[in-house]
């Protein structure tokens, strides 16, 4: 009986297939010892430039409590609340947080859910930027508008610095 010519054995010699096998081999530019395909010395991994889990705000709880004792800024494109937080170790001992933790609340009212994970993505980069400035224990929650989804970036980094400055200035009052 002869094999059909669309089976996986067939497949698996045809040379279509052969880019695919070569992807992992020894031989393809950057998988070889001398480091070619390798970023240069100094430069920080991917994963280094990373919104850090510890630096997110993720409990439903904390975020109430940062609705209802917080304070407010307001800016053009997003409202952002925050509140100093006292218990530096929180109610989880095992990971102490003694930097800032900050969530975002994008509601549907925004748009669908492409255009409310982009302007989370858009807010989180800002945040990313400005969020070694802001040493202090203090939850931050943003609140974006509509309008921060066709805002231009600058002006959302803008912002997110100018709410981290008032921030410090009133946390440590």
């Amino acid at each position: 009986m002869k094999p059909l010519s669309h089976s996986f054995a067939a497949r698996a010699d045809a040379s279509a297939f052969e880019a695919v096998r070569r992807c992992a081999s020894p031989e393809r530019p950057g998988n070889d010892a001398s480091g070619a395909g390798l970023p240069p010395a100094g430069a920080v991994s991917g994963n280094a430039l990373r919104f850090a889990k510890t630096s997110k705000l993720l409990r439903h709880s904390d975020f109430q409590r940062v609705y209802k004792q917080g304070r407010r800024h307001f800016a053009a494109h997003m409202t952002v609340f925050y509140l100093q937080r006292t218990d530096v170790a929180g109610p989880r001992s095992a990971g102490t947080v003694t930097g800032p933790r900050v969530g975002f609340t994008v509601g549907r009212i925004l748009g669908g859910a492409v255009d409310r994970n982009r302007i989370k993505r858009r807010l989180r980069e800002a945040v990313r930027h400005h969020l070694s400035g802001l040493a202090l224990p203090v939850d931050v929650v943003i609140n974006p508008k509509k309008s921060a989804l066709l805002a231009e970036f600058a002006v959302l980094d803008q912002e997110i610095a100018r709410a981290f400055r008032v921030i410090s200035e009133k946390a440590r009052i």
